[in-house]
């Protein structure tokens, strides 16, 4: 999960975090000067080389360990794997924040900002249970790939609540990311109409936040970095999917401590699974502090790209050349989205 604001959290931050528009605000780059950090004898570029391969491999993990549990081990409870997601992100977030020092304490300063964080916890859950519930349906090749649409929902969302409109080349570059799925969806073997119809409201309600999130913490007095936003976030979302949880999937607390009874590997399972998604998060953090929010973007189309591959060769679900294309078609799309985002934010200037 992608505290997208995972999935992600954008993505999602959260349990099925894909990043594209979704940081909370940019962190400056880190400074180049030969500095060491945390007491490591680590040079910068190895450091940030490092940080960026967590994560990929937390963001194409986390994907990975929720289509096993929710499909193929038979955990079918969506709502209940993301509270758990939740409460591990409140747990380590408290940790990172006042314990570690991975990022200064930003407190709640006003009933008012409180109201706007409860309103993102609000999308983020519905972004999240949206995003693991289409893993029962869809193979995460393609569940990537509707992810990967983020930048066309985003565009409207836009419109639609800010009325803020972009450049003609940067609706244009969006043509591709909508065909792209087109293709691929009139070519997936495994294609679930429910599926994805789910993931596709995964994917608006991941842009939708990110557009609410830079329109109600914009001030310099309500900002809050995204290990902070994901500190108040994580809390919030567990206590609204709690009751969502109960009346949806039943008794699910004690079918899971049965399960345990008979098979402790599924401990193993979900504790792993939530550490994941947080380290999603964490991770998230770490790569825009220590590089910038574009670089993330870019960064975030090509893990798409490599969590669809990674999860072909895992769980062998088969493939399209057409699929393929239309997946190849919609990745192009979103690299000249974010190339054309550059230039037009270049011209404002």
């Amino acid at each position: 999960m992608v505290v997208d604001g995972g999935h992600s959290w954008t993505t999602r931050r959260g349990s099925n975090p894909r990043l594209e528009d979704q940081q909370i605000v940019d962190i400056p780059s880190t400074p180049t000067a030969d500095t060491r950090t945390a007491g490591s004898l680590l040079s910068p570029s190895i450091l940030t080389a490092a940080i960026i391969l967590s994560w990929y491999l937390s963001n194409i993990g986390v994907l990975l360990l929720n289509k096993y549990l929710l499909s193929i081990y038979g955990f079918r409870y969506p709502i209940f794997l993301t509270l758990l997601h939740m409460l591990s992100c409140f747990f380590y977030s408290f940790l990172a924040v006042n314990y570690l020092r991975l990022a200064p304490l930003q407190p709640i300063l006003s009933r008012r900002q409180l109201l706007k964080i409860l309103t993102l916890s609000v999308i983020f859950c519905f972004s999240v249970v949206c995003g693991n519930t289409s893993l029962r349906y869809l193979p995460v090749s393609f569940n990537q790939a509707i992810g990967a649409t983020t930048p066309f929902f985003t565009a409207i969302f836009s419109v639609l609540i800010t009325c803020k409109k972009e450049s003609k080349e940067v609706y244009l570059a969006l043509l591709p990311v909508v065909f792209g799925i087109v293709i691929a969806s009139n070519s997936e073997p495994l294609f679930h109409l429910l599926g994805f119809l789910i993931c596709v409201g995964s994917t608006a309600g991941r842009a939708l936040k990110s557009v609410i999130q830079g329109l109600i913490l914009t001030s310099d007095s309500e900002k809050l970095n995204s290990m902070n936003l994901l500190l108040y976030m994580a809390p919030m979302a567990a206590v609204i999917l709690l009751p969502f949880s109960v009346y949806m999937e039943g008794n699910v607390a004690a079918i899971t401590v049965e399960k345990a009874r008979e098979d402790w590997f599924i401990v193993f399972l979900l504790v792993g699974n939530a550490t994941v998604a947080y380290l999603v998060n964490l991770t998230n953090f770490l790569v825009t502090k220590h590089t910038s929010a574009l670089t993330l973007q870019v960064l975030g189309n090509a893990k798409a790209a490599v969590a669809a591959v990674v999860s072909v060769l895992i769980f062998r679900n088969p493939v399209t050349v057409m699929g393929m294309a239309g997946f190849g078609v919609t990745v192009m799309g979103v690299g000249l989205y974010s190339e054309a985002k550059k230039r037009s934010k270049g011209t404002a200037h």
